[in-house]
């Protein structure tokens, strides 16, 4: 089984992921639901392509015949995350997606004990922020004796994908939390001030996967995460009315920047630094990265992270990413 099948792949990010895996010669099968737009894409890719959906579990078995890893693009992945991971795990197949949302990484330690016994790999948060936030952590936290304490912020430039906007609504009632002593604590909804290298601005806490991926991959007990919006923010009305997503040229106009402090057990902090590309480029082409490198046999069962897994230079590896020590 040679194949990255790619569910969602007519999605903005989908498209994206399809498009950098195509050109890096992965052997790709795109699926969805909707055989029109699906048969469309692949005819365009000229790849395979599959047809199903998520509320039958023998069409699902039957779509990932032959399918050594699933990346799964279809969000929002309150939706779609748990059946396509638990078909992963009867399957055999290395499941990786790109979601933001909690819940997803929450599922995945949750199944932990069940995909070991499978054999296969649940990676949520193969691409985005989650990859980003990870090596930054992981770099950062390398450079002292004894991790005690990670605050850790994303700067998120430009505007918002539909999708991510319809995410982001439909999680706006999870609860704001950190993690303190190794366990997720309600948290006060307050504002850190960071410096993106031009000076510091607030931030807001915010309850961000990376709460959960940092802790696996660092084993630092005490962790907190922030966002510092700038651009268009928060879009309003009718969300389903929004394009797609932001144009190659916004992409291009703004770019993604974290900061990282870690704090020792002498209570030294270390500071680091992480410029990329937009969110929406590094996204795709690092889900399409961990992908193809899964399906080359990188690969360990159970839950994964992707700086875990890769290693902690696993952002530097993609489009002109760059970390630097403060």
């Amino acid at each position: 089984m040679t194949k990255l099948m790619i569910y969602g792949a007519t999605g903005y990010t989908g498209r994206m992921a399809a498009d950098h895996a195509k050109a890096a010669g992965t052997s790709i099968v795109l699926a969805g639901r909707s055989e029109a737009i699906v048969a469309k894409l692949a005819s365009e890719l000229g790849v395979e392509y599959r047809v199903f959906g998520l509320d039958d579990e023998v069409a699902i078995d039957c779509g990932l015949a032959d399918i050594a890893v699933l990346l799964n693009c279809a969000g929002p992945f309150m939706r779609t995350a748990d059946a396509l991971m638990r078909a992963a795990i009867r399957n055999g197949v290395h499941y990786l997606d790109t979601a933001a949302e909690l819940d997803s990484y929450r599922l995945a330690e949750a199944l932990d004990d069940a995909a070991k016994a499978a054999g296969m790999m649940l990676m949520p948060g193969g691409g985005g922020s989650v990859a980003m936030l990870g090596s930054l952590a992981g770099h950062a936290a390398g450079k002292v004796r004894d991790a005690r304490k990670i605050r850790i912020a994303l700067h998120v430039a430009g505007g918002l994908s539909r999708g991510s906007a319809i995410s982001a609504t439909e999680n706006l009632t999870v609860e704001t939390l950190k993690r303190v002593h190794g366990a997720l604590t309600p948290a006060e909804a307050d504002v850190h001030t960071f410096d993106f290298g031009r000076g510091t601005v607030d931030c807001f806490r915010v309850t961000l996967p990376d709460l959960v991926t940092i802790w696996w991959a660092t084993g630092v007990p005490d962790i907190e995460t922030f966002v510092h919006v700038t651009g268009d923010g928060f879009p309003q009305g009718d969300l389903s009315l929004l394009p797609d997503g932001p144009s190659k040229e916004e992409r291009l106009a703004n770019r993604y920047q974290a900061v990282v402090e870690v704090t020792d057990a002498d209570g030294r902090i270390a500071r680091s630094l992480l410029d990329t590309v937009n969110g929406y480029t590094f996204t795709a082409m690092a889900a399409a990265e961990a992908g193809r490198r899964v399906l080359a046999g990188e690969s360990r069962p159970g839950f994964q992270t992707p700086a875990g897994l890769f290693g902690n230079g696993f952002a530097e590896t993609i489009a002109d990413t760059t970390i630097i020590d403060l």
